[in-house]
């Protein structure tokens, strides 16, 4: 078991990844460093082996992909998680390493959106998509985490060997921040200074279809953490439609003593059926997530008793 474990993930990044790997290991001496290699077409993982990084390879094309494999193989008592594009500082390594061995943080985050980022990051669309993100997140799980969307990221053991990765892609940081919202866990910020890509280095994440993954990821999530808010939002719209195109049938009906309109009648009955369903399947799935929860908390104890095994035999 590693004591402290720097884990890069890397697409195509011979330009830069040779300083990451020689900045942690002047910051880091004590961390093992583990380069995992995406089908890169262009050295990477040669470059990365001459340096003095482990090299593996993950062969499933995403970044959620090669985050699954990283959290499956290392075993370490903290990771660090950074992109290989030299876009994070590796200086702040340590203090975010300080908070999860002193103060028991679950997950640091390294905060751009506080520091440098919107004046260095030169896609404004990117800008603008990282700010929707963070305000979505933090308004609807109730969290105060600073940036969402960075690839710069301190774990300790039992966040790593508890957090089930799904995401395929880029997405994987928004589904991180979720995860640690909902199951309580100690979030940490640390701001860090963040600088663009240097020249010829050129991002993988697509502003649009990245950016609508994303989006689908939180909705999702949101239906999976907050089934009561998601059904009861369809629940009350459902009711009220229903209940607004059944309003001048009653007055009508109150009027006359007829119902000229059965067939909008009818809908409104289903419609309204469709929103008590809506009601308690919320009802029902929070439930299952209390449930879901207790076990989390169940598991934590079971990793928690693992890691001091492996701590015993280092």
């Amino acid at each position: 078991m590693d004591k402290i474990a720097v884990l890069v993930p890397c697409y195509n990044e011979s330009r830069t990844i040779k300083k990451v790997v020689e900045d942690f290991k002047r910051v880091l001496p004590e961390a093992v460093i583990y380069i995992y290699d995406n089908n890169s077409t262009d050295g990477t993982d040669e470059i990365a082996r001459a340096s003095g990084a482990i090299v593996r390879y993950e062969y499933k094309q995403g970044k959620g992909n090669v985050i699954r494999r990283m959290f499956r193989d290392i075993d370490a008592e903290c990771y660090i998680m950074i992109d290989g594009d030299d876009t994070y500082p590796a200086e702040a390594a340590p203090e975010m390493v300080k908070m999860v061995f002193e103060q028991n943080a679950d997950m640091v985050v390294g905060d751009r959106l506080s520091s440098t980022y919107f004046t260095e990051n030169k896609r404004p669309f990117h800008n603008f998509g990282n700010s929707l993100v963070r305000k979505s997140i933090n308004v609807l799980f109730e969290t105060d985490i600073k940036d969402i969307m960075t690839g710069y990221r301190a774990f300790s053991y039992l966040f790593v060997k508890t957090f089930p990765v799904l995401s395929k892609g880029f997405e994987i940081e928004t589904e991180m921040s979720i995860h640690a919202a909902d199951k309580n866990m100690q979030v940490e910020n640390v701001v860090i200074e963040y600088r663009d890509r240097p020249e010829g280095s050129v991002s993988k994440l697509n502003t649009f279809s990245d950016g609508f993954r994303v989006l689908k990821t939180i909705a999702r999530l949101y239906q999976t953490y907050k089934p009561m808010n998601f059904f009861g939002i369809i629940a009350a719209v459902l009711a009220l439609l229903s209940i607004g195109f059944m309003i001048p049938i009653l007055i009508q009906y109150g009027q006359t003593g007829l119902v000229p309109h059965f067939p909008t009648l009818i809908a409104c009955g289903f419609v309204m059926l469709a929103a008590i369903q809506s009601f308690f399947s919320g009802l029902i799935l929070t439930t299952l997530g209390q449930k879901n929860r207790q076990d989390f908390e169940m598991q934590l104890q079971t990793m928690r008793i693992q890691r001091d095994k492996l701590l015993e035999h280092r």
